[in-house]
């Protein structure tokens, strides 16, 4: 059995035309879901790699319409479900409703924005409901319980749990205080997606005992970076998602 993977990566990072064959090489590697990353120029829960890609995307000409454009294409490619990730400002500037509505139109299962949480979500969730788009929370393992219950009322399929406070990017060691959280967490019904720090084969493995899958992005920044912006990175993030799943 294949190890369940979400593949994070940027909107045109390193460019547009590369971003899609990033998209590709993920797909093409086993990915069980795609989360694309709308760049946005302040990204408050990344890391140094991904505010990095994020900056190249954003210099490399992306805008909200070339990004949907992007999802339309990979849509045609695969029928692997894809989420998109962002922040408040770019999906209150293009309108909440708007953006969910653009979202199903393109077919985009699920929206991931951690600063719109269920009680001031600007409609997010609701207008997620109406356009059959899960918007998906965002959790940390310092959660009060009375918190993660309220979330949990508001959580219609999946749950995106960090294995860690902080920013994306750092390595994270999976030791028993975080397979405690999980499975904590794993009790109440949802579809857990795990992610911050998840870098290695080890790592997917000895969560996805108690999650639906695991979340890995800024392994693929590196890699794409490692074989130089410039270059097609097909065969680099083929060979990397392919050591995960």
């Amino acid at each position: 059995m294949n190890n369940r993977i979400m593949s994070h990566m940027v909107a045109y990072y390193p460019d547009e035309e590369k971003s899609f064959t990033v998209a590709r090489a993920l797909i093409d590697g086993g990915c069980s879901y795609l989360e694309v990353q709308f760049p946005f120029s302040d990204p408050s829960a990344d890391g140094v790699l991904i505010q990095r890609a994020c900056r190249t995307a954003l210099e490399a000409g992306f805008r909200a319409d070339g990004g949907f454009e992007l999802i339309s294409k990979i849509r045609k490619y695969s029928d692997v479900p894809v989420f998109i990730m962002s922040y408040a400002n770019l999906v209150f500037f293009r309108g909440v409703e708007k953006f969910l509505r653009d979202c199903a139109e393109t077919g985009v299962s699920g929206v991931i924005v951690p600063d719109l949480p269920p009680d001031s979500d600007e409609g997010l969730y609701s207008y997620g409901k109406r356009l059959n788009v899960k918007a998906v929370p965002v959790i940390m393992p310092n959660i009060e319980d009375k918190r993660l219950n309220m979330i949990i009322k508001h959580t219609e399929e999946y749950l995106y749990t960090a294995i860690r406070v902080g920013i994306t990017g750092k390595f994270t060691k999976i030791d028993s205080s975080v397979l405690e959280f999980l499975k904590k967490v794993q009790g109440m019904g949802v579809k857990i997606l795990a992610g911050f720090g998840i870098s290695e084969r080890s790592q997917v493995e000895a969560v996805l005992h108690f999650v639906h899958a695991a979340v890995v992005g800024s392994a693929f920044i590196k890699v794409i970076e490692q074989n130089g912006e410039r270059n097609d990175p097909y065969d680099a993030v083929l060979k990397k998602i392919k050591e995960l799943v």
